[in-house]
Order: C-alpha cells, then structure tokens, then sequence
C-alpha cells in the first residue's frame, strides 16, 4: 500500500513561509486603465514588476466583479507582464468569485492594509497639485508634498528627494536614489532599471517594501528594531541591507 510510513523521508516537504508577492487593490473598475497602469509599471521597474507574481484585491469596489469582466482583467495583466496568482480575501461575493476564477484566496492582504498605517492621514492642501514626474534626464526631482494611499510618483533618470511623509498604500520609484525626509510607510524602489549604486534614506522608518535594482524586501522582512528610526538601504553583494543611521 502506497503511502507515507513512520521512519520514511517524504517525498514533499511543505512549509509556509512569507514571500515577496505584490497586491493590485481595485480602487476603480476600469480594465483598460488598470492594464495601462500595469504596463507601465513594469516598464519603468521590469526588474521588480517583470513576471511578478500578483494578488487582486477587489474588496474595496461596491460590487463584486463578475466572472467573465474579471477574467477579462486577468488576461490583460497576464498581457501587461504580470501573473495574477490570487484574489485578496473580502466578502462571500469575493469568495464565489474566486471559485469560479479557480483562484485561491489570500486573506493577509486585506489586515495589512486595515493595520499598515494606524495614523489619521491629514486633509490635502485645496489648492496645490502634485508635482509632474520628472522628464528623462534630470536629476534630482523634488516632491514637497505628501503622497497619500493610492498614488505614486516616478523619477525618471535620477534621484528623488521627498520632504514630506509617504503613507501606507503609497509608491515612490527613482532611477537613482531616492531621500525621505519625512516618515517612509509606503513602498520605495530604487534604482529602477537597475542601477545598484542606488540607495533609500529615511528619516522615519515604517515601510512596506524596499527595493534597489529589483532586490526587495517587504514588511513582514524588515527588522523590528528599525521601526520609527533613520535608516539607510544600500545593496552589497546582491543582497539588500538595512541599516540604522545616527
């Protein structure tokens, strides 16, 4: 009789460990523009987005998405360079989706976004705009206001220097360095097309995911003792360091 007995090796060791995996939350039901979104994204960091593994997180929509629009989402991801591999876990709806996508369901993702940023986020300023991203070629951009939950900014060709707080949910992406003189909650990658000279400064350290040149780490891998202090990120050896900056 086949089967695993006492004493045998198995053939299969199975553990459940953290992995790098990144969540597309659904804030707009419009497939063309979220495909759009995504391209883009992996264009501009092909080394972190390119054949990325990717969980959609549709909880946050007033409706559940119906099976034949949602699969029409998935193939233009899959079109876009990345792999849709789950749903983010929310109502029952979400979870008959799933089932008729034949998807798993991931529920982690949907804690982090209720518990990343405990912090009010402030009202935006009535009368300013966002600064544009900066054009190919210049070094550094400056951003001088915050960047909230939902938006990111890019600096093309060089550095990126933040006086201002990036919240949880937010992106920041830099062909060069990028500097945080604020509180850093969100995600921040550097060297974009893969420069691993780049680095991440911070002055206040709470981030979701560090990147340089497609080497990242994310919340759940970032040491505790860190938290709320100025910190450095720097690649050595192919290996992403984090370090404590007086």
């Amino acid at each position: 009789m086949a089967g695993t007995q006492e004493g045998l090796e198995q053939a299969g060791e199975l553990k459940i460990g953290q992995v790098g995996i990144a969540n597309l939350r659904i804030r707009v039901w419009d497939v063309p523009a979220l495909v759009t979104e995504m391209r883009e994204r992996v264009e501009r960091a092909p080394r972190l987005f390119a054949r990325a593994p990717v969980v959609v997180d549709v909880g946050s929509l007033s409706r559940c998405p119906e099976p034949g629009p949602m699969r029409e989402l998935l193939d233009g991801l899959r079109g876009a360079g990345v792999y849709p591999v789950a749903l983010g876990f929310g109502t029952r709806e979400i979870e008959q989706l799933a089932v008729a996508l034949d998807l798993p369901l991931l529920a982690k993702f949907r804690a982090r976004y209720e518990t990343a940023d405990p912090t009010p986020e402030p009202a935006p300023p009535p009368a300013r705009a966002a600064e544009p991203p900066a054009e190919p070629g210049s070094a550094p951009a400056l951003l001088t206001q915050p960047l909230r939950s939902g938006q990111q900014h890019y600096a093309r060709g060089g550095d990126l220097t933040i006086c201002a707080a990036v919240s949880a949910g937010a992106e920041v992406i830099a062909d060069g360095s990028i500097h945080v003189y604020g509180a850093l909650r969100g995600r921040a990658l550097a060297g974009a097309q893969g420069n691993d000279k780049a680095r991440i400064f911070c002055r206040e350290f709470h981030a979701e995911l560090v990147a340089i040149a497609g080497v990242y780490r994310v919340l759940d891998d970032l040491p505790a003792e860190l938290r709320g202090r100025p910190v450095q990120a720097w690649l050595e050896d192919g290996k992403l360091h984090l370090a404590a900056m007086p």
